[in-house]
Parts: C-alpha cells; structure tokens; sequence
C-alpha cells in the first residue's frame, strides 16, 4: 500500500448545476499548473470519464459504492498513486443512491467522500436566490458528520451585487466559498439523449477544455481549493478481473464505445489481448481472437451504416460459429434482428439472436442490475452473480431465446429484461460493473 492521494469530490445538490464544467475547469486548471491530475467519475458513466482523460491526459476510472467492493475501490484509486491530486466528478445530488445497499453503500457520492475521505467541494446554483443559497450549503454540510466540506463554488451568478449577497449569507452559516462563477452559456458542452455528446466526436474540444479551464482559474481560488484536499484511503493493488477471453476482438467507434476503463485495464492485467475492429468500417472481428465483444453505444444512430455493414454481419456470423460471442445494451441489439430507429424505419441487424427493439416510443430504461447467469456468458460460468446497470431508452418488440440470466434491480424485484442467448451468442441489456462477492 501506499499513502492516500490527496483529493476532492467535485459534487452538486442536483443533476444540472454545474459538476461537469467546474471538474472540468479544475482538472485542466490544475493540469495547467503542471500537476499530475488523475480523475474519477462516481458511479456508472461512460461519457463523462472521456472528457476528464482529454483535460488531464490521464485515464478516468468509474468508483461505484454499490458495484465495487471497498477493496476494489481502493485498488482502482491506487491509479491516483503516482499524481499530485485526484479530483473525483460526482453524479446527481451528493446524498442520491438506491434504497437498499450494495457492495460497499448505494452509490451515492456521499458514501465515496466517506470511503475515500476526499472534502466535498459542492457546486451551487444560486439563480432565483441569494442568501437562501446558504441554508443547502449548511444542510449538506452537516447531513453527514463523517464527510467534510471543503466550501462551495457558486454558479450562475447573475451580477456583482448577487454575488456579495450570497457571500454574505454563506459567511453568516460557517460556509467557505471557493469560487464564484457567471453565467456563461457558450461554456456548456452539447448534450444529446444519454447525456453529453461523445468527447471523441467534439473536434474542438481541446479549444472548450482549455476555456473551460481559463474560466475557472479566473474566478476559483485554485490554491485554496488544492490545499482542501485530502485523503484517507491508501492506494491498494488492483484487484484482478476475469477477461472474457485470451485474444478480445471488441468493437469499438462511434456506435460501439461504451466500455468502461477499468474492465479493461483488468482485462490486459490478466493477459489478455484487445484488438479493437469497426463495424461502422464494415470490419468483421479479427479470426484470431477467441471472443468478441461487442460493447454498448449509440447503434440507434447508425442503424443505417451497420445494416449496410454487409462484411461485418457475414464475418460476425462466421466468428459465431466456433467462438463467443457477447453484446451489451447496443451490442446486445445489434445482435438481434432488427432495429427500428427513431423515425419509425426498421433496420436489419445480425440476427445472431431473435432480439426485436424500437426507438419510435422512447422508454427510459434506468437503474443497477443484479444478474444470475443461468448460463455461461464470456468469462463467466453459470451461478456468477455479477453487477451492472443499465440506461437505454429502447424497448423490446420481440425476444423469442432462451434467458441467459435471472435479473433483479437495486431493490431485490425480479425485471424481465434478462437477456437472451443462443448458440455461442450472448447478449443482455445490462453493462457489466463487476462480478459480485
């Protein structure tokens, strides 16, 4: 083990109050200054870690309370060994969870900050108020005797006089503030139906980072902030991770990028070998590889590029014959027959499994999943209870194949969404976090 890493939890009382662009402005502030910024994301997100790579040049690890054990958690801060700080991005509202516990809490950021020992450092919005703004400050300062507040950064302030207003209430409650920030619309990332557009697709996204980061050095006290941070938890070695396969052929561009950072640096901890392929190029996976993987993404978008995809679907279809193969949420209905998009046009997909899905009627499908695999699925065997969420906004017309799992929410309740198999196919609606203790 090593000494704990210094750090903070950039965090909000809600979704929409600024989280993104005050971890942004600060990892790529700090990065600036020369520092060694390694970033973090709570909880199950694909999108935000990429952003936090591009401002840091540092791979972002997910840290999930309710899909990781504490060891496990420890071991992927360990990545935060060899930096000079660790700025973790929270998700939602500082106290959000799910009702009942997980591995190590409910994924709330609350329970990170107290596992970790990082200060919070808690972003307000503070339009439509001034000295009221204090009185959220000081609920979410003492809420939690085990977490410490390291201050506040105001967001959306309207004027210098709104401003000295808000000061003033946050004086008067104990509560330091750390920044104070204008309203500045043409900061804001774009966003589309899963939450920001991919960072990859943004071809100026250097130009917003390093604007973001000008931002918030112009009205953040970047030394105060560093030296609130701190930690408790000493970094531990990783703890391993089953690869699906010796050799990984996995899917990867804009329709297939959801995988999450840390199953693959345990992947290639392991041994294994990933060679990446583009079904949007019409590539098949590579015939050596001795499984495919094909991760979660944005298929609905590209529905008429991969039905086209006439070599992917042939070479997929023939990998199958004598390999595994696995989907997940996307990849899982690409694997299904058909795919009808938004628009109400039904699109061929590979058919490997008898899945039938539809954007026309949009259905929010959101929460952890807690799966028992009836059967194997790459790297697993029957029985592995593994953890996972899901988010997708597709429903299912048609799934005439056998279970692959008997899946349940946070809260214990048996779901329908099991995911199918047939063949060496695999496929299931649920992104896998990590297997269950």
């Amino acid at each position: 083990m090593s000494a704990a890493t210094p750090g903070l939890i950039v965090a909000a009382p809600a979704s929409g109050t600024g989280k993104t662009t005050v971890a942004l402005g600060l990892m790529a502030a700090f990065r600036g200054q020369g520092l060694a910024v390694q970033p973090f994301k709570n909880g199950p997100d694909y999108i935000d870690p990429g952003f936090h790579a591009a401002a840091t040049g540092r791979q972002s690890f997910n840290l999930d309370s309710w899909a990781m054990a504490a060891v496990r958690i420890a071991g992927l801060v360990g990545a935060a060994a060899d930096a000079d700080l660790a700025i973790a991005e929270g998700s939602m509202g500082l106290f959000d969870g799910v009702a009942l516990p997980g591995e190590a809490g409910t994924g709330s950021g609350a329970e990170l900050a107290a596992l970790t020992g990082w200060p919070v450092l808690l972003v307000l919005d503070v339009s439509g108020q001034a000295q009221s703004a204090a009185a959220t400050a000081l609920g979410f300062a003492r809420l939690r005797p085990d977490l410490q507040l390291a201050g506040v950064v105001l967001n959306r302030v309207a004027s210098g006089r709104h401003d000295a207003l808000v000061r003033n209430g946050m004086a008067q409650a104990g509560i330091t503030v750390l920044g104070a920030l204008p309203r500045r619309p043409d900061l804001e990332l774009p966003e589309r139906h899963l939450g920001l557009v991919l960072a990859e697709e943004q071809s100026d996204l250097s130009a917003r980072i390093a604007a973001l980061a000008e931002f918030i050095a112009a009205h953040c006290d970047l030394a105060a902030i560093r030296a609130a941070a701190s930690g408790t938890l000493p970094a531990a070695a990783p703890l391993p991770v089953t690869p699906p396969g010796q050799r990984i052929a996995l899917a990867r561009d804009a329709a297939f990028s959801f995988v999450y950072p840390h199953l693959l640096a345990g992947w290639r901890a392991a041994g294994a070998e990933v060679v990446t392929f583009s079904p949007l190029a019409d590539q098949g996976p590579d015939a050596a590889a001795d499984v495919c993987w094909l991760p979660g993404g944005y298929p609905e978008l590209h529905a008429g590029r991969l039905a086209a995809a006439d070599n992917f679907r042939r070479a997929l279809a023939d990998f199958a014959t004598t390999c595994p193969v696995h989907g997940e949420c996307g990849g899982y209905m690409v694997l299904g027959q058909g795919l009808v998009a938004a628009d109400g046009t039904r699109h061929r997909m590979t058919g490997l499994l008898g899945l039938e899905t539809s954007f026309a009627k949009r259905r929010m499908n959101l929460g952890y999943r807690l799966a028992e695999l009836r059967a194997p699925m790459p790297g697993h065997p029957p029985g592995t209870r593994l953890r996972g969420h899901e988010f997708h906004y597709a429903t299912t017309t048609a799934q005439p194949d056998a279970a692959l799992a008997l899946v349940r929410d946070a809260t214990g309740v048996e779901l329908p969404g099991t995911g199918s198999r047939r063949g060496n196919v695999t496929g299931t609606f649920f992104h896998l976090i990590a297997a269950a203790s």
